[in-house]
């Protein structure tokens, strides 16, 4: 895994996407503070820029780096959350414009799984994380289902976990800075 991770890494550090595994289903990712890295993503997935993707994190100091203010419900909600669970949260900061939605939030996650969690440990930013598809299109249950031209477009496919099938997608749960709570995917 360790080389899986430096060569994913090099990849990203120069700019490059990658289509990796993550706690949920097989994601095309990014520096998520790198504006061209990001639109190669939208291109590559004919995805409108208005319609926003997610990040992942593996901690709370890169949390509070792009979030300044995090709803205590948040800290909440994922200390009972079992299954993977994204929260968008309002006026993120210290990540591309291109990443923010229009309404100036950004969708969050925070991962365990080893792959995503030694990535991240590694880039010390935010990463990209949104399913390996066109737009419009089923998500790939497996890397198998992974259509030709998402496979083409990247920089690098990661070497790992080919065989496992996808959990479902992650839960959804906007919270506002007003308090208002919406889910937006169970």
């Amino acid at each position: 895994m360790n080389e899986e991770i430096h060569k994913a890494f090099e990849v990203i550090q120069n700019g490059g996407i990658i289509l990796y595994p993550t706690d949920t289903v097989w994601g095309i990712g990014c520096d998520a503070t790198n504006p061209e890295a990001i639109a190669k993503i939208y291109k590559l997935k004919k995805r409108e820029e208005s319609k926003s993707m997610i990040v992942l994190m593996n901690n709370e100091k890169m949390l509070y780096n792009v979030f300044k203010e995090i709803p205590e419900v948040a800290w909440q909600i994922l200390d009972v959350s079992e299954s993977p669970t994204t929260l968008i949260l309002d006026n993120p900061r210290n990540v591309a414009p291109n990443i923010i939605a229009p309404d100036k939030t950004l969708g969050v996650r925070l991962v365990k799984e080893p792959f995503c969690f030694k990535l991240l440990e590694r880039m010390k930013k935010p990463l990209v994380s949104t399913s390996a598809n066109i737009s419009g299109m089923p998500t790939p249950k497996s890397f198998k289902e992974i259509s030709p031209e998402i496979l083409k477009g990247v920089d690098y496919v990661v070497n790992l976990d080919r065989d496992k099938v996808a959990g479902k997608p992650s839960v959804i749960i906007k919270l506002s800075s007003d308090a208002q709570v919406k889910i937006i995917r169970k």
